[in-house]
């Protein structure tokens, strides 16, 4: 197993943020406004203690490095629970390159768009003509968050934010679970577009590829709004997506508290998986867990 990932596959693994699932709230309520992406777990009922932290799968190493809570919690837990992990021949790569199904980029991009998304692809090992129009323009996005509005920093590993806290985790002999696996995630990815018609995954593939070639950043603010970690995680609020957050979330559940009953957990997933009323947060309260906010830095 191995948790370093291909720089085209990281954008491939961790949905959560950077996909539809993921809105910038417009306003805050001061009843749930929390300056933080970090939560301590506690139970009556054990003596363990473990952590919940709230990823955006934009960010890298740089980022993580500045949050010395965040790092510290992490290297006193014995146990790394993320959305899924990176084991050879279940990669986004293996799983794509085995279709035998191609996609006719003519019908959704323009000669131009093909060469430039082609361009980005050039020293992937992915094969680009087996990869769906939802897929890519999931990748469009994430590659938009990383170079138009620099969420990661030059020096930085070609590495999501969650696959480096994996690596952080590996290095120092913490055990690894995965919730879900990436086929599984890439289930969920088409399945959330099931019937989206043709002509609007070209208008959004040829918004997003205009984006990237001009260096817009006019549509950075949830990289800004995830740095300045003033947040309304909206508590009180159903959640906007229920197969990508209220069913997944449930099911992880699951498994989660069987782990927080015997180890010190730090657990990463995407932030929006800890928002709303369905969010992790929310849930594990309901189950009479003590989860307390608390700095990162």
């Amino acid at each position: 197993m191995k948790i370093i990932t291909p720089i085209i596959l990281i954008w491939f693994n961790h949905l959560a943020l950077g996909f539809n699932s993921f809105i910038p709230p417009a306003s805050i309520h001061q009843e749930d406004s929390i300056k933080t992406i970090l939560f301590e777990i506690k139970s009556k009922d054990t003596e363990h203690i473990s952590y919940l932290f709230g990823t955006h799968h934009a960010f890298g190493q740089t980022f993580f490095e500045s949050l010395n809570t965040a790092k510290q919690r992490l290297l006193k837990s014995d146990m790394l629970i993320v959305e899924s992990l990176n084991i050879l021949g279940q990669l986004a790569e293996d799983i794509i390159n085995q279709r035998t199904i191609e996609t006719n980029w003519l019908k959704y991009l323009s000669n131009d768009e093909y060469q430039f998304v082609e361009s980005i692809f050039s020293k992937s090992k992915v094969d680009l003509n087996k990869i769906t129009p939802t897929e890519l323009y999931v990748f469009l996005n994430r590659y938009y968050n990383e170079n138009v509005c620099q969420a990661k920093q030059k020096g930085d590993e070609q590495l999501s934010l969650d696959d480096y806290i994996g690596k952080v985790a590996s290095d120092n002999e913490l055990k690894l679970i995965g919730l879900e696996t990436v086929e599984e995630q890439l289930d969920i990815i088409r399945k959330d577009v099931e019937g989206m018609p043709r002509k609007v995954h070209k208008k959004r593939l040829g918004t997003i590829t205009q984006k990237i070639k001009s260096s817009n950043n006019d549509n950075c603010s949830e990289i800004a709004w995830y740095q300045a970690m003033n947040f309304d995680y909206h508590f009180d609020q159903p959640c906007q997506n229920i197969l990508v957050l209220t069913d997944r979330n449930n099911r992880w559940l699951k498994e989660l508290t069987n782990h927080l009953k015997t180890n010190n957990c730090f657990i990463a997933v995407g932030l929006s998986h800890l928002m709303f009323e369905c969010g992790l947060v929310n849930q594990l309260r309901e189950m009479g867990y003590s989860v307390t906010p608390i700095l990162v830095k």
